[in-house]
C-alpha cells in the first residue's frame, strides 16, 4: 500500500484562516533549502522544529536522526492547527506548512527514511489545493481534498506539479507507532 486516506478530517476553513493570519502578521515563508529538488517557488513555515534550532533553515529541516522536536512560536499562534496535531496519538517530529506556488514543480525523488517499516512516516493534510495540482506517487495521481489526511509511502518515487493557485499542505513527520499502524491497516 503506497497511499492511504486516514479516517481523520479537519476544518479546512479554520486552517486557512490561521494560515492567512500568519501571513497578515508578516510571518515569512522560508524558501525550501533543497533547491535542486524543485523548480519555481516552494516554501515553508515551521510549526515544530528540532529543539534549539533558531536559524530558519535549521527550523524547517526534518532531521531523520532526531526525536527532540518542540513547538515553534508560529504554532503557538495557531490554536486550531495545534488541535489538528493533537489528534495524532503518536510522537510528533517536525510539522510544517509547505506552500507550492503556481507554476512550480517538485521533481521526482524519494525520501528513503520515510516509511512505516523504518519507523517514521510523513502525513499530508491539504489546507489549500486546486484541481491543477498533480501529485504523482509511483506514477499514479493522488487527489487529496482540503481537510483530508493522507499517508503516502514517500520512500517510493513521487513528484508534484502545481499549475493552479498556490497549494498549502500541513506536513507532519511522526513515529509509526501502534496507533498509527491501526489507522493504516
Amino acid at each position: 500500500m503506497d497511499r492511504h486516506q486516514l479516517p481523520l478530517s479537519f476544518d479546512a476553513a479554520l486552517m486557512q484562516a490561521e494560515v492567512k493570519a500568519l501571513s497578515e502578521r508578516k510571518v515569512d515563508w522560508i524558501e525550501h533549502f533543497v533547491t535542486s529538488n524543485y523548480e519555481g517557488e516552494w516554501s515553508v513555515i515551521p510549526l515544530r522544529a528540532n529543539r534549539g534550532a533558531e536559524h530558519p533553515i535549521k527550523m524547517i529541516y526534518s532531521d531523520p536522526n532526531s526525536n527532540d522536536y518542540v513547538d515553534t512560536p508560529f504554532l503557538n499562534e495557531c490554536p486550531y492547527l495545534k488541535e489538528v496535531l493533537d489528534q495524532f496519538k503518536t510522537t510528533l517530529y517536525s510539522a510544517r506548512l509547505m506552500r507550492l506556488n503556481r507554476g512550480s514543480r517538485i521533481k521526482e525523488h524519494r525520501d528513503h527514511d520515510l516509511e512505516v517499516e523504518a519507523g517514521t512516516v510523513r502525513i499530508h493534510v491539504p489546507i489549500v489545493t486546486n484541481p491543477e495540482v498533480r501529485f504523482l506517487l509511483n506514477g499514479t495521481r493522488v487527489v487529496m481534498d482540503e481537510g483530508t489526511c493522507w499517508y503516502l509511502r514517500l520512500s517510493d518515487p513521487h513528484a508534484v506539479t502545481n499549475n493552479g493557485p498556490d497549494r498549502i499542505h500541513l506536513i507532519i513527520d511522526m513515529e509509526a507507532n501502534d496507533w498509527l499502524r491501526e489507522q493504516l491497516y
